[in-house]
C-alpha cells in the first residue's frame, strides 16, 4: 500500500490534484492517475499536478508536470498553473512573482491579492501559436506556411470549415502551448457535448484538441463551454478562455481585454504585442493522503 499526500486546489472550478515529487521521481503510471482523478474511486479531480522543488531549470522556482484523468500528460494548463503557483506561495517556497517550468516552457506569474488560501494571479502566457506544424493541425488541404525566415505574419487558421459527422463547420485553430479549436456558436442549447468529443479526437488534430464553444455576449466579453482532451466537459480551462479569446480577437467579434464568463466563474483575458495574460483565482481546497496499491503508482513521495 502506497501513502501519497496531496494537496488540492481549484482554478474557476477546474480542480486539481497536487503531489510534489522531486523531478528524477516526477513520472507518474497513467493507471495511478486514472485511480487517483476517479470521483468515486479515488479523490476525484480535472487532473494531477506534478510539483518538483528546487527546479532543475534556470530561474524557475519549480518544475510542474500536468496529467489529465485519463492518464495522458499535457503541455499545461492555465488553471493547473495558477494552483500550483498557489501551492508555492503558500508552501513559502516563492514571493508574489513566481517562475514555473512546463511542457510548453517557462511561465511567469503575478501575485496581485492573497485572502488566506485564494489567491489572484496573472501569468503570462505567451504569444498564440498559428503554425499548422507547430499547433499541429493537419488538414487534408495544407494550410500555407509561410516562408523561413518569416516575410510576412504567420497564416492564421481562421474560418476553416472542419468536416464533421454533422457537416463542415468553421473553426479557429491555435495553440496555447497545447492545441485548441474554437467554435462561436448562438446559444448551448443543443449537444456541444457531443461535439466536442469528436472534434477532441478528429484526425485533423495528430495530438488530439481541446475545444471551446464560445457565445458572444458583448466586445468585451464572451461565454464558454468547454470539452478538453484527456478530461472532457469541465466547468473551465485557463488556455482554452485564451483561445476562445484570441479567436473572438481574430474573428473581429471581441477587443482586448476579454472577460471570460465560464460555468464556475469568471476569468480575464488580454491579448498584447507580447503575448497574452490570463487573470484569475487560485485556491486551496484541502490536503491529505491517497492510499493506493502500488501497481498504480510509477513513483513514491519521498
Amino acid at each position: 500500500m502506497i501513502r501519497t499526500p496531496f494537496t488540492k486546489a481549484q482554478g474557476v472550478g477546474n480542480d486539481f490534484l497536487i503531489v510534489a515529487l522531486p523531478a528524477e521521481a516526477a513520472a507518474l503510471s497513467p493507471a495511478w492517475v486514472r485511480r487517483i482523478c476517479d470521483r468515486r474511486l479515488g479523490v476525484g479531480a480535472d487532473g494531477v499536478l506534478v510539483v518538483s522543488v528546487p527546479a532543475r531549470a534556470p530561474e524557475a522556482d519549480a518544475v510542474v508536470k500536468i496529467f489529465n484523468s485519463d492518464g495522458s500528460e499535457a503541455e499545461i494548463s492555465g488553471n493547473g498553473t495558477r494552483c500550483a503557483a498557489a501551492y508555492l506561495v503558500q508552501a513559502g517556497c516563492c514571493g508574489a512573482q513566481v517562475s514555473i517550468r512546463t511542457g510548453a516552457g517557462q511561465k511567469r506569474l503575478t501575485l496581485l491579492s492573497r485572502e488566506e488560501n485564494r489567491f489572484v494571479f496573472e501569468m503570462a502566457m505567451g504569444a498564440p501559436v498559428f503554425s499548422a506544424a507547430a499547433i499541429p493541425f493537419s488538414p487534408s488541404s495544407p494550410v500555407p506556411e509561410p516562408p523561413e525566415p518569416a516575410e510576412k505574419p504567420l497564416e492564421k487558421i481562421v474560418g476553416f470549415d472542419l468536416p464533421l459527422s454533422g457537416g463542415p463547420r468553421k473553426v479557429t485553430v491555435t495553440s496555447m502551448g497545447n492545441p485548441h479549436c474554437s467554435l462561436a456558436v448562438e446559444h448551448f442549447d443543443w449537444d456541444w457535448e457531443a461535439l466536442g468529443a469528436e472534434i477532441e479526437k478528429h484526425p485533423f488534430f495528430p495530438r488530439r484538441a481541446n475545444v471551446e464553444f464560445y457565445r458572444l455576449l458583448s466586445r468585451r466579453e464572451i461565454e464558454v463551454r468547454f470539452w478538453e482532451r484527456g478530461v472532457g466537459m469541465t466547468l473551465s480551462s485557463g488556455t482554452g478562455s485564451c483561445a476562445a479569446a484570441v479567436a473572438a480577437i481574430l474573428n473581429r467579434q471581441a477587443e482586448s481585454p476579454v472577460t471570460v464568463k465560464t460555468l464556475a466563474g469568471e476569468l480575464r483575458v488580454r491579448w498584447e504585442s507580447e503575448g497574452v495574460f490570463l487573470t484569475g483565482p487560485a485556491e486551496i481546497i484541502c490536503q491529505g493522503e491517497f492510499f493506493s496499491p502500488e501497481e498504480f503508482s510509477s513513483a513514491k513521495p519521498p
